[in-house]
């Protein structure tokens, strides 16, 4: 099985109000202001946050597993991803 996302991979986003499970979005680092991750949805809360983990949880954990739930609002969800070869 391939990653869903490999290195240098483009991607494109919209700022999107509504969270799904199953979902990739784009969500700044709680603990580091102006780095941006990119994980998939896990779990969503009744508070307007969402869990979320990366899909290669062996390797990192850089995820709600060690800062928690983060909110919704301020994410931006992945509605294409560009190939390496066009980038």
């Amino acid at each position: 099985m391939e990653p869903a996302l490999t290195a240098g991979q483009g991607l494109i986003t919209v700022r999107w109000p509504h969270a799904a499970v199953g979902q990739i979005r784009c969500v700044e680092h709680p603990e580091r202001p102006g780095f941006w991750l990119v994980k998939r949805v896990e779990a969503l809360h009744d508070d307007a946050t969402m869990s979320v983990l990366s899909d290669n949880r062996a390797i990192t954990r850089a995820d709600s597993r060690s800062f928690g739930p983060v909110p919704i609002e301020g994410s931006y969800l992945v509605v294409l991803r560009v190939p390496r070869r066009l980038m």
